[in-house]
């Protein structure tokens, strides 16, 4: 009647709500793999065939590493030269990443052997990499320590190839890709390590701040001993230069937020940038284009070529030359070739005819002038009404173009300053801003034009009120959804625009600007820029689009805005003077909880599962029969039962009083603590992510399911009708010794992989009683009950007509039925669970699988003392029935403890991955013990 259609629209909104749920969470997926920016970057070739010499270790090192190995590349006549390492170049390594090839350091070597052959070998620099063995470190720490170790014996062996040299190195540069520049960090924290073996140090997509995925115990333990220790020992550094350059939206695998290298405000000598807002580049990489971008790697190589000082033949030894060259080649290029110390003044020499122009604004277009010119602009008469004064030139040569008059006559400048060193380059074209209050002793603006022999090219100038060119633009509140948008129009008469993005400043906040240009008359014009400027961190974008027309700009952070700044991000539009532009913003925020929290996804569907799994408990407590696992997930999976303690707990944690007693307990530190303090938690994230969690648990069940059901009709078709055993004994010598097996297995290969025959095991179990129950139970009632909960394989009547009596006798009564129906449940709840925690411990499995050759013992092994628990907990559990667990005394313990653990898990085991199966086993101790007592 009603009761039975309000039972079956209970389930279908459930299942409503949590796919909307889920395919809100792949949607997110599909923003973050596949919604971003076209590949700009050019593809590097080698000119001769690239060759790799092995360099010969010291008998100890060989012994001690035999996985690991040192290159020297080489192409060509260089390679041949260079085979009995009679080196005398500049020594820099190239550390490659998580299950990276030493040959990637090819990119770099070749383009730098093509430019020291552009000059002649004057300098020339010498590329080492270094053979990790491809290894998956990022997934697995263990290795980690082990990787530093060798690149320390490394150094000392490259360092030694160059000893009694005329210019012979007393240090290396290194360059490291993904965990690489991790490992080059890691360095410093070496006992007997000299700093001043390293001069420069360059990473590529490194994630400094954290692991990517927290799936071990020795992963996270090295990164807060890293970060700790350039943190207290930050003045120690200060000889070091660290340059971080991240790959932006491309780079799916390491956000770049995690490649800005941690904040030190004693540490002057390190610099964070986007490869977005690199010079020369503006294109964001993804994680392993970074290596090979040609865009990239012509500014790296440039910047090396810019470090050599001449005296020693070697990087200069100079930490503010250093930091200049990096921030001439990686943040603001004046379109010049670098110079230490340029000169202050110069004269204005040549037969150039000198031209006055006192209009405010100035155009110039330059064909085959055989004649070259001095335009000059008088600043006293335009100080009064004006600001500031922009210039732009779409020549893109290096010379000087610009100058600043200090002393003239009535018809020249006869003394001036080089403002060129003042000027930004654009992809089409380079520009100078000037505020005229900073240069009260300038009495001219002058702008030279060479002779040009058969170029083409367009000089522009003009004064402004900086506010007449400022808008304000507020963007959409977070919970418009795209549905509402902000729009401004600018009626162009200048060249420069400001739009300032009034209240973006998180990094939950994520943007579609779109940009909306028209003009007067449809002649040829030069194509609009489009800075999308972030003051507070190097992470720009830019922009080139055709006029007229409709361009597309996303707008999300990298870094939030720190608490000290009031900075605003700015949308600069360098625009053509008769056009109008429309400018529309609207949110699409909801999708960052992705990029930056999908890792923590594990941990919220297995809070989920165990909040189910409680439920079942309870119920069995209560009625003496398990539910099913979709039904108490929708009856126990509430945000509100687990969320408020944690916000309490995270709002305590400010008061001084509250962190005392907190760590006079010895309590680890609360993630959502952590983030907040990391500017990554935003407004009802957690929330959020609990839904997200429940509705994978749900699904996930669904799949867990109907594979199950999948793999016992495949099975039943092959064997013949089981018969469920009836051993009452939990333990048997026979399973004691099954166990023993698997426990020698853990201890002397791998604990993964023990784990993973055990739920290879006991998924054969549960198939078994699915068998049994589609087989033998063929009442009508209970067979609609058995299709409705657990989905089980229909067999025809026919097939079942042979059976034995024998067979039909197994049942001894209904009461059979219900218990080993109760019974298949709770142990696909906890396959369920098993599953995940498999696949927490897959990449060590993966670690170890790959280096079996090497060492059959995984050492050290994260999972081993949990996997050695898990084997005795599982052996049991396999074999035990729901009627020995609810008659236990310790079920109400049992089952109420998942709630807690829950609470605990999402408190300490989003930035901890590893902690998750530690929660898990420790609920399924409590079951064990259910079984026994």
């Amino acid at each position: 009647g009603v009761m039975g259609r309000v039972g079956w629209r209970l389930p279908a909104l459930a299942a409503l709500f949590y796919g909307v749920l889920t395919a809100l969470v792949l949607l997110g997926v599909r923003d973050v793999l596949f919604l971003y920016e076209e590949n700009r970057c050019s593809m590097t070739y080698m000119y001769e065939y690239p060759e790799y010499l092995r360099i010969k270790l010291p008998k100890k090192t060989a012994r001690r590493y035999p996985a690991y190995e040192l290159y020297l590349y080489g192409e060509g006549s260089y390679a041949e030269e260079n085979k009995n390492l009679l080196l005398t170049g500049i020594p820099v390594v190239f550390l490659p990443g998580n299950a990276g090839s030493y040959k990637q350091v090819r990119s770099l070597g070749s383009i730098a052997l093509r430019k020291a052959e552009d000059i002649d070998f004057k300098y020339h620099f010498d590329f080492f990499s270094v053979n990790f063995n491809e290894e998956l470190v990022a997934l697995y720490g263990g290795s980690l320590q082990r990787q530093t170790k060798f690149v320390h014996e490394c150094i000392k062996v490259i360092l030694k190839l160059y000893k009694g040299r005329e210019f012979a190195p007393s240090s290396v540069a290194i360059v490291g890709h993904s965990m690489g520049g991790l490992i080059a960090r890691a360095l410093l924290t070496l006992k007997n390590f000299k700093p001043e073996l390293i001069n420069l140090l360059i990473t590529q997509a490194t994630p400094h701040t954290a692991p990517v995925m927290p799936l071990d115990k020795y992963l996270t333990d090295f990164y807060t001993a890293v970060n700790n220790h350039w943190i207290l020992k930050a003045q120690d550094l200060r000889n070091l230069t660290t340059l971080s350059v991240a790959g932006g939206f491309r780079d799916y695998q390491v956000r770049s937020g995690l490649a800005f290298l941690p904040r030190l405000n004693q540490h002057d000598s390190a610099l964070s940038v986007v490869s977005s807002a690199v010079p020369r580049a503006w294109a964001s990489t993804d994680h392993l284009s970074i290596v090979w971008c040609k865009e990239l790697i012509l500014a790296t190589i440039r910047a090396f070529f810019d470090l050599i000082d001449e005296n020693t033949r070697q990087i200069t030894e100079d930490p503010k030359k250093r930091m200049s060259v990096l921030n001439h080649h990686f943040v603001r290029h004046p379109a010049k070739i670098f110079e230490e110390n340029p000169e202050a003044f110069t004269e204005l020499t040549g037969a150039f005819m000198w031209i006055t122009v006192r209009a405010s604004k100035w155009t110039y277009s330059v064909y085959n002038d055989s004649d070259g010119k001095y335009f000059t602009f008088p600043l006293t008469s335009h100080r009064k009404s004006y600001s500031h004064i922009y210039c732009e030139n779409s020549m893109l040569d290096t010379s000087s173009w610009i100058y600043g008059c200090l002393k003239s006559n009535s018809s020249m400048c006869l003394e001036a300053t080089d403002l060129s060193w003042r000027a930004e380059l654009l992809p089409t074209t380079k520009i100078v801003l000037l505020k005229l209050q900073d240069y009260p002793s300038l009495s001219h603006i002058v702008i030279q034009v060479p002779p040009a022999a058969g170029n083409k090219y367009n000089l522009a100038c003009e004064f402004f009120r900086k506010d007449s060119r400022t808008v304000q633009l507020p963007v959409t509140h977070l919970l418009s959804f795209g549905f509402s948008s902000s729009k401004i129009l600018l009626n162009s008469s200048g060249f420069l625009y400001n739009v300032q993005l009034q209240h973006f400043h998180q990094i939950y906040q994520a943007f579609k600007i779109y940009i909306e240009s028209h003009c007067q008359s449809h002649k040829e014009r030069k194509p609009s820029v489009y800075r999308l400027h972030i003051p507070w961190s190097h992470e720009d974008s830019i922009t080139v689009a055709k006029v007229p027309s409709l361009t597309e700009i996303s707008a999300k952070l990298h870094i939030a805005q720190p608490q000290n700044d009031s900075s605003v991000p700015e949308l600069n539009i360098y625009s053509s003077s008769d056009c109008q532009y429309e400018v529309t913003i609207s949110c699409i925020s909801i999708f960052q909880i992705i990029r930056f929290h999908a890792g923590a996804l594990p941990v919220y569907a297995v809070c989920n599962i165990l909040l189910a799994y409680g439920g079942q408990l309870s119920t069995l407590m209560s009625i003496g029969q398990c539910s099913d696992f979709s039904h108490e997930l929708v009856r126990t999976a509430k945000p509100y039962k687990v969320e408020p303690l944690i916000s309490i707990v995270v709002f305590l944690l400010g008061f001084n009083w509250f962190r005392e007693i907190w760590e006079s307990l010895s309590l680890p530190e609360v993630d959502a603590a952590v983030l907040s303090s990391q500017d990554a938690w935003f407004p009802l994230v957690s929330l959020i992510l609990f839904l997200f969690g429940t509705g994978i648990a749900y699904w996930s069940g669904v799949f867990f399911s109907t594979s199950l059901r999948l793999f016992s009709s495949l099975w039943l078709t092959l064997i013949r009708p089981p018969v469920l055993g009836k051993d009452d004994e939990l333990i048997t010598p026979r399973r004691f010794c099954g166990v023993l097996s698997l426990c020698l297995i853990s201890w002397t290969t791998c604990g993964a992989f023990a784990v993973f025959l055990i739920y290879l095991q006991y998924l054969f179990k549960a198939v078994n009683v699915f068998d049994f129950l589609a087989f033998y139970f063929q009442d009508s009632d209970c067979s609609k009950e058995t299709s409705q909960n657990l989905s089980m394989p229909t067999v025809k009547p026919q097939s079942l007509m042979n059976s034995t009596s024998k067979a039909t006798q197994s049942l001894s009564s209904t009461t059979t039925t219900a218990e080993a129906l109760s019974s298949l449940k709770l142990h696909v709840t906890v396959l369920n669970l098993l599953t995940w925690i498999v696949l927490l411990y897959l990449p060590s499995l993966i670690y170890w699988l790959k280096n079996l050759r090497y060492n059959v013992r995984l050492d050290p092994d994260p999972c081993r003392c949990t996997a050695l628990i898990l084997i005795c907990i599982l052996e049991i559990l396999m074999n035990s029935s729901t009627s020995k667990v609810k008659s236990s005394k310790l079920l109400k313990i049992a089952a109420k403890v998942p709630l807690p653990l829950s609470v605990a898990m999402l408190a300490f085991g989003r930035l901890h991955l590893f902690k998750v199966p530690h929660f898990v086993t420790f609920s399924l101790l409590l079951h064990v013990l259910c079984c026994i007592v």
